[in-house]
């Protein structure tokens, strides 16, 4: 049997299936929920704001006991029990008529989104054969991206033509079918002797050796929390007619990025895999703010696509390699609190920076941001890195 066949099992196929089916009825809400605030219910700019903020604050609280759990309990119940949680909550969005109603009911779609992602991602990190762990990590998280590409565009489309409510149980119906197929996925058995680690700890939470990988992930995902929150309304300021372009040709960047990258980690170049990618970052960021015209508002799309889609499976792969068998779930889950947490403060100071300095002058900030990325990988990371890795155990 050779390496592809390995990677490319039944369980990695079904596992990438359903977690497709799961990335794209949350992202089918994400762009027509502000819209159905604000024109059905008439809440205010501010009101919205909290409404979805309430989200970030949940994945904040639940991702590190979710790597807990994760790690403490068998990973498929647990995927297929968070899954369904995640999917059954859409039912309370049919009589969600208030503020305080959506700001709780995000807070639990928070919650249960958390717990989903950090199983999802931990079973199908299990079922990749550790030779080709980044190259795995990377398609499978392509799943995430094209549902990134292609969900918005739809929820539009049924939002305009059928409501809100026929859009929530297409939502549903995308999510039940998700866990259908997640019933199908067969896990590796763990043993319970190696995975036996001492219940409660600090390092049962997040990883703690990777901290100093974790900071240096703030900034870079700083600039993910800008572009998602503001690259829409900078595309209209500098008149950019369809500025929704933009998520195509980053999402592009993204999928054609991470189907490649992760061969190249594997075979040992993470460290300039790494550099290509905090580099590219930077220079997209340099090129969205200095140059207008939709030709380079496409183009350094992609390029910021390429770089974070470069980034992404080797940062996990970072955070993997660092931790055993027993601590993936918390691995994972450190990982994924990395991108919480920048995006949080990249919306939160990016408004604030956009207030004060206008959108361009806030992309420059974020590239500034990025270069220090640069500099911090490769003077502590990279050591921290090499110093704390450990032979694959399977």
């Amino acid at each position: 049997m050779t390496e592809e066949r390995k990677l490319w099992n039944k369980d990695f196929i079904i596992a990438g299936a359903s977690y497709f089916l799961f990335a794209f009825s949350f992202n089918l809400l994400m762009p027509t929920l502000p819209i159905y605030l604000s024109e059905v219910l008439h809440v205010t700019p501010s009101n919205i704001g909290i409404v979805l903020s309430s989200y970030a604050i949940a994945l904040l609280f639940v991702r590190p006991f979710c790597g807990f759990l994760v790690d403490s309990y068998e990973r498929k119940p647990l995927l297929i029990i968070g899954t369904l949680l995640f999917v059954l909550t859409y039912f309370g969005y049919y009589y969600a008529v208030s503020v305080a109603f959506f700001v709780t009911l995000r807070f639990v779609h928070g919650a249960f989104w958390g717990l989903s992602t950090v199983s999802a991602n931990t079973v199908a990190i299990d079922i990749i054969p550790s030779s080709r762990r980044s190259e795995g990590i990377g398609y499978f998280g392509v799943n995430t991206n094209i549902a990134m590409a292609m969900a918005p565009y739809i929820a539009v489309y049924i939002y305009d033509a059928y409501g809100f409510d026929f859009l929530v149980t297409c939502a549903l119906l995308m999510g039940l079918l998700s866990v259908l197929v997640a019933l199908f996925i067969q896990t590796p058995k763990r043993d319970h002797k190696k995975d036996n680690v001492p219940p409660i700890s600090l390092d049962r939470f997040i990883l703690v050796k990777g901290i100093p990988i974790l900071i240096n992930q703030l900034f870079l995902t700083f600039g993910w929390g800008t572009l998602v929150a503001f690259a829409v309304l900078y595309g209209k300021s500098i008149g950019i007619e369809n500025a929704g372009v933009f998520f195509l040709f980053l999402a592009g960047g993204i999928v054609l990025s991470r189907v490649t990258s992760g061969k190249f980690v594997d075979k040992g170049y993470l460290h300039s895999v790494m550099i290509i990618a905090l580099s590219a970052i930077t220079i997209g960021f340099v090129g969205f703010a200095l140059l207008h015209s939709i030709f380079y508002y496409c183009a350094f799309a992609f390029v910021i696509g390429i770089g974070y889609g470069t980034l992404f499976p080797a940062l996990q792969t970072i955070y993997i390699d660092m931790a055993p068998a027993a601590k993936r779930g918390t691995a994972n889950s450190t990982y994924l609190t990395g991108f919480d947490l920048g995006i949080g403060i990249g919306m939160l100071l990016g408004a604030y920076l956009n207030g004060k300095y206008g959108l361009a002058n806030t992309y420059l900030f974020t590239a500034t941001f990025c270069l220090l990325s640069i500099l911090i990988y490769w003077f502590n990371s990279r050591r921290v890195f090499e110093k704390n890795r450990l032979v694959k155990d399977f």
